[in-house]
């Protein structure tokens, strides 16, 4: 036969892997990732017990109560307690004027330390469907503002010390016909 089987030989060799260019993939990836990655933030946000407004003293205006009342309709500034400073009505998109208070509570603050009254506390009256987001804006507004010193943006204080409580129904309006 002119045409034999050959045998093959089976070639018995073993194997070896080349990692190479995946560990050169793994060397630019690796730092790519970790600096994409966006890490998450935790912020506290300290809140004290609400002061007793019988305890208020109607000579020592560092003892009366600051009240800022977030409702449906906007926000409410009393000073003190329960006598109505400023109103501040929501925009006519329905979002809160967060700018129009802090200028507002700007000033005041500035008025409090002309007339030398060292007051770093506001009670957060909220109404009973006040969501989460409009409680944690409000909070960042009372508590700081963006100032300019020195060529640097920096958080300049207004009164970070908050205390939560709930409005009173006689400063919220009462529903309509139509809400209910």
């Amino acid at each position: 036969m002119a045409f034999g089987r050959r045998k093959l030989k089976k070639v018995r060799q073993d194997a070896e892997l080349d990692i190479t260019s995946f560990m050169n993939l793994m060397i630019v990836l690796v730092p790519v990732l970790l600096l994409s990655l966006v890490f998450s933030q935790i912020r506290i946000l300290n809140i004290q017990l609400p002061a007793q407004a019988e305890g208020e003293s109607e000579d020592d205006p560092e003892q009366q109560i600051l009240e800022l009342v977030v409702s449906d309709q906007g926000f409410t500034l009393n000073y003190p307690s329960n006598v109505m400073l400023k109103d501040f009505a929501k925009e006519a998109d329905g979002s809160y004027p967060y700018q129009k208070l802090s200028e507002y509570l700007q000033s005041l603050k500035q008025t409090f330390q002309q007339q030398k009254i060292e007051k770093s506390d506001i009670v957060l009256l909220l109404a009973e469907n006040t969501d989460y987001q409009t409680i944690v804006s409000t909070m960042d507004t009372v508590r700081s503002f963006k100032a300019v010193v020195a060529a640097n943006l920096v958080d300049a204080e207004l009164f970070p010390n908050i205390s939560l409580g709930d409005a009173p129904t006689s400063q919220l309006a009462e529903p309509t016909t139509e809400e209910l």
